[in-house]
């Protein structure tokens, strides 16, 4: 039943294809339009980074909760969160567009503007550079000590990797809540400090958790449609479009508190946010993200038929990715660059990521068994019914 996944030739080539066509487009982009391609290059880093740590969420929710339907599909979101340490290391290359990104890293802008100097204690370059690494070490740490464990209890089975992978999960979502939301507040909130919201790092975190569920999702499927496991059924598709639809209420939930407060309050400090982004080019995106990742999975999930169908599923997935791109895209775009774009640059840079990120997950499936036979509950997996 536990087939080794297999990359074919094909797939990698078309992996590095898209690769180098990304290099080539943020080659050439940052030749001609600097400040817009390192809006693009912070877009999909948080975009794929948000994928895997979402993924590694999930992972951890399902140890915490002891879940049992689940068991039989938990290295995909362990293949997911190796992106962490591709992307730790993209998120290094940032640093050389920080200048062209963030208002408070220019020392004259600072000098000349009180609120800068408020937070200057906290947005400063040298401590902006040790919490990046603090917390992308202490994530992967955490994740790849997970998969150890999982891979341990595959060799030697019993409770013990169990009850430590149990208490591990503890542990990282603690970390991940208070670590995510500061670095949701350093890369995307600060890119206009002069404007706050108590409720974007707790946005951006269900975005994470939301559209990694997706990805779970939509791999599941294509490994099913690939005969790598089998033992999926219509009840496990059913459970992971609960997770989609169910996680897609509460993000549009959030958008909308958030939306509304500012709306509601019309305080000039927190308006300034929305109004290029709704009397500007950015209108049409601004409804759209709106549509695209709540009324669209809202309303297309809510039929159980669809519910359980793979087809739909990969169809909702790819519609949602589109969504995440949309989110992020109305997040830093207005707040960067002088106008809407959305062209060559936009489309090999996320193109590229797409490769990479590919690649990296179907690397390190193909590096360990695709079914964890050891773990207590795998048998309830293999037989879930609903």
């Amino acid at each position: 039943m536990d087939k080794k996944l297999q990359l074919s030739g094909k797939f990698k080539t078309a992996m590095f294809v898209l690769i180098a066509i990304g290099i080539v487009t943020v080659v050439v982009g940052l030749i001609q339009n600097p400040v817009r391609m390192w809006a693009n290059l912070l877009l999909n880093n948080f975009y794929f980074f948000s994928l895997a740590i979402g993924a590694a969420f999930w992972l951890a929710i399902q140890a915490i909760t002891q879940s049992g339907w689940s068991a039989g599909l938990l290295r995909i979101p362990q293949a997911m969160s190796n992106y962490l340490i591709v992307s730790m290391i993209l998120w290094a290359l940032m640093f050389f567009g920080v200048h062209d990104l963030y208002p408070w890293t220019h020392a004259d802008a600072v000098a000349h503007d009180e609120l800068l100097q408020h937070k200057h204690p906290y947005l400063n370059l040298t401590f902006f550079a040790v919490r990046y690494v603090v917390f992308f070490l202490l994530w992967i740490y955490l994740t790849q000590r997970i998969r150890k464990l999982s891979l341990e209890e595959d060799k030697h089975g019993g409770l013990t990797y169990f009850y430590k992978i149990e208490f591990l999960s503890k542990v990282f979502i603690f970390v991940f809540a208070i670590t995510f939301s500061l670095f949701t507040v350093d890369w995307l909130m600060s890119l206009d400090p002069h404007w706050y919201s108590t409720i974007f790092p707790m946005k951006y975190f269900m975005s994470s958790f939301y559209h990694g569920s997706v990805i779970i999702t939509a791999i599941v499927v294509i490994l099913w449609k690939q005969g790598y496991l089998p033992f999926v059924n219509k009840s496990h598709f059913h459970d992971l479009s609960r997770y989609i639809f169910a996680l897609g209420i509460i993000w549009a939930y959030l958008w909308f508190s958030q939306y509304l407060l500012i709306w509601y309050a019309n305080i000039p400090e927190e308006t300034i946010y929305f109004v290029p982004r709704t009397l500007s080019y950015f209108k049409f995106f601004f409804y759209a993200e709106v549509v695209v990742n709540w009324l669209f999975p809202f309303l297309f999930l809510m039929w159980n038929r669809i519910a359980k169908n793979p087809n739909a599923l990969l169809f909702t997935a790819v519609v949602l990715s589109i969504g995440h791109w949309i989110e992020l895209y109305m997040t830093i775009f207005p707040d960067t660059v002088d106008k809407h774009y959305i062209g060559w640059q936009e489309i090999g840079t996320q193109l590229g990521f797409w490769g990479l990120f590919a690649l990296v997950v179907g690397w390190s499936l193909s590096k360990m068994p695709l079914i964890p036979k050891n773990h207590p509950y795998i048998n309830e997996s293999l037989h879930h019914h609903v």
